[in-house]
């Protein structure tokens, strides 16, 4: 939820941010106008790593939440799940797919009950950033229709947007402190975890609570 973030000329042009020049990062604080850019979900790398070569996917972008943000992993697609509509396979000479919405895409993809189960998990965190494009320029139409963020996360919160997806996922702060230490974990023993390895997990959770969860008290 950090109210700044570190830019160049260039990056700063691409998220819309006036009067930064020149090729070295520099914090710069984001005012109301740029909320959008607040904390991870606003940041290019994110969007662009979770989208595909030639559209967003809602569903890598939610995934990405719950693996990285919740620490929840999401059930594997049941087998023979039909591929989404590309203007390649579109059918009866209907309106070309890259006019029609990825939401709109979606939304026919979810109407198959064997895909429904896993898709209402995670699109309504990847609608909630659809006003982001591929490379996470902001939008607000995609194709013909005009960009709808809105959905109900699963918890029940009626989501609108990437600011209400991340006030609802800072409520679940405790479930990232512990995603992202074990992430460290891993990375610092270079293999997965297992149950052996909570006890010091916890410890750690409970040891960075006492310095404001910071990387460092200085």
């Amino acid at each position: 939820n950090a109210d700044y973030t570190f830019v160049n000329e260039r990056l700063a042009k691409h998220y819309g941010i006036p009067n930064v020049y020149g090729p070295a990062f520099r914090r710069v604080t984001l005012g109301k106008e740029f909320d959008a850019r607040r904390g991870l979900l606003g940041k290019g790398a994110v969007l662009t790593a979770t989208s595909l070569t030639n559209r967003t996917s809602p569903v890598a972008r939610g995934k990405w939440v719950l693996m990285n943000i919740l620490g929840t992993i999401p059930p594997d697609p049941p087998p023979n799940v039909p591929e989404l509509q590309t203007s390649a396979n579109q059918a009866n000479g209907a309106e070309a797919a890259d006019e029609v919405s990825v939401r709109a895409r979606m939304e026919a993809h979810r109407s198959n009950p064997v895909c429904a189960s896993c898709h209402r998990i995670m699109d309504p965190i990847g609608f909630a950033l659809e006003s982001f494009d591929g490379v996470g320029t902001w939008r607000t139409r995609d194709g013909n229709d005009r960009v709808d963020p809105s959905g109900t996360f699963v918890d029940g919160t009626k989501l609108d947007g990437v600011s209400s997806l991340r006030e609802t996922l800072a409520q679940y702060s405790d479930q990232f402190v512990q995603t992202v230490t074990e992430k460290l974990v891993i990375y610092a023993l270079g293999r997965e975890i297992d149950y052996h390895d909570m006890t010091a997990v916890r410890s750690i959770v409970r040891e960075a609570a006492r310095q404001d969860y910071r990387f460092s008290s200085i």
